[in-house]
């Protein structure tokens, strides 16, 4: 063949090539794209519209624990808190104006009964002892990557199933909100620092939900005043003016931000719609609502707390577990389930690791090793 004819083939070969390698990316791009299973039928967990989201109670597929979500309607507030407020945070402010869509959130924190079906793989267990049915969602929860066993036991065995999960690593709960999701065929997260302070406040302005007279605390929150030195079973006590139990105290919950000491200076002026600060780095990260453990001050709609790595000084191997904070005893979370149905990056940006330190580990760990 004749170079010149040669060339002239080449040259059109390779815009060929060059449009098979974009389709090829492209699909992979698509397989690789989180992919939720067809949902468990429950009308109540449907809604048209924001106005008609309901209440409901979801079994987890293939297990018998169960979780309530209640509708958040959308609406805007000041997150933050006043710069006059008794006890507050150099971390808290200054206040912005935020505007944020419909959601569902658990009606109290993800309780061990929930947790360990995901840590323990308690369904696979039951379902190979033929306690439990496989379900049509198993495999895709199945491909979720789950926790390595943790150093010590973190959980107080069968007496506390009802009481709030701890210890678990941030990521340890996106992957869990994960695993949720697939297991139910609805998108699970969660909730932004915005979203969850919005839910505390419950349309109040005041230090907690309840008002600004401390001597009531011990009627809506587990503090370090009333908790005897633990956690208790979620929903014991008053719940806030939506009928949010545990917003404060009991355990504080992982939030999908990071802790910026500054406060929300970074954020703009608002209104914002649906803020979010994403990390970068593996601290600090915030939890919301103090805990047992915490004074009252620390349990108030606006305080903060940003994670660190005292939170797995007991933990001895090295490097430390992606999965587990040892020592943050005091720490769990509850999901959120917004309305508007998320994009495929939007549901990996909430799941997914967003450290490349984490996300080798975990696919070490996927392939086998520890």
């Amino acid at each position: 063949m004749p170079r010149r004819i040669l060339t002239s083939a080449r040259a059109r070969v390779r815009p060929f090539l060059f449009l098979l390698m974009l389709a090829s990316l492209a699909s992979a791009q698509q397989s690789a794209a989180p992919r939720l299973p067809a949902p468990v039928v429950l009308p109540a967990a449907d809604a048209a519209d924001a106005a008609s989201m309901q209440a409901y109670v979801e079994t987890i597929p293939g297990t018998s624990a169960n979780y309530r979500m209640l509708p958040v309607p959308p609406g805007r507030f000041a997150m933050g808190s006043p710069d006059d407020e008794r006890d507050r945070g150099s971390d808290e402010g200054p206040t912005r104006e935020v505007e944020l869509g419909a959601f569902w959130i658990g009606a109290h924190e993800v309780t061990w009964a929930e947790f360990n079906q995901f840590v323990h793989k308690l369904d696979l267990r039951d379902q190979a002892a033929g306690d439990a049915q496989r379900v049509p969602q198993d495999d895709f929860a199945d491909a979720v990557s789950r926790p390595t066993p943790p150093y010590v036991p973190l959980d107080g065995g069968a007496a506390s199933k009802d009481h709030p999960a701890v210890c678990m690593t941030q990521l340890a709960a996106r992957q869990y909100t994960k695993w949720l999701s697939m297991k139910t065929g609805r998108f699970h997260r969660l909730p932004t620092e915005a979203e969850w302070e919005y839910a505390c406040r419950a349309g109040t302005t005041t230090r907690w939900s309840f008002g600004d007279d401390v001597a009531q605390l011990d009627a809506h929150a587990w503090s370090y005043q009333n908790s005897d030195g633990r956690t208790h079973a979620v929903g014991t006590l008053r719940s806030n003016p939506w009928g949010l139990f545990d917003m404060h105290g009991n355990a504080a919950e992982w939030v999908l931000d990071r802790h910026d000491p500054e406060g929300y200076a970074a954020l703009g002026i608002g209104p914002m719609a649906n803020p979010v600060s994403w990390p970068q780095e593996l601290y600090p990260r915030v939890v919301r609502g103090g805990s047992w453990d915490d004074d009252p001050e620390a349990l108030r709609s606006a305080a903060r707390r940003g994670s660190n790595e005292g939170w797995q000084r007991r933990d001895p191997q090295l490097p430390k577990s992606i999965w587990h904070h040892t020592d943050a005893t005091f720490v769990g979370l509850r999901v959120v389930r917004p309305w508007a149905e998320p994009t495929a990056a939007e549901m990996t940006r909430a799941w997914e690791p967003d450290v490349e330190a984490l996300a080798k580990i975990m696919k070490r760990q996927q392939a086998g090793e520890r």
